[in-house]
């Protein structure tokens, strides 16, 4: 899906609505994962109806966490692959220096 089209709350609204059929698949209840994610249901609620504006990144990564969903979280992110230049310095040997008897 190519997201640059969309604005940050119309992605957050199409993450609330996903993340809502992951809770029901998973027989949660928005009251059960509030009190397991230590969040408000208000929160949840305000998420899976598209209201909430401005969704905290840590209420974010508890509610995935609660649905199995927290590893997917690395891939927003994902670590840069080693650079075969930067490998070549970082093995480069340093020059040993003389100590000067004079």
């Amino acid at each position: 899906m190519n997201l640059k089209k969309y604005s940050n709350t119309q992605i957050l609204q199409m993450l609330g609505l996903r993340f809502r059929d992951y809770r029901l698949l998973m027989n949660l209840s928005q009251g059960d994962l509030a009190k397991a994610a230590g969040v408000s249901v208000s929160t949840i609620h305000k998420f899976e109806t598209g209201t909430i504006t401005n969704m905290n990144i840590v209420n974010l990564m508890a509610l995935l966490r609660q649905v199995g969903l927290l590893d997917r979280f690395d891939d927003l992110i994902p670590e840069q692959p080693e650079n075969p230049f930067l490998m070549v310095h970082k093995h480069q040997q340093q020059r040993v220096r003389r100590k000067n008897n004079g």
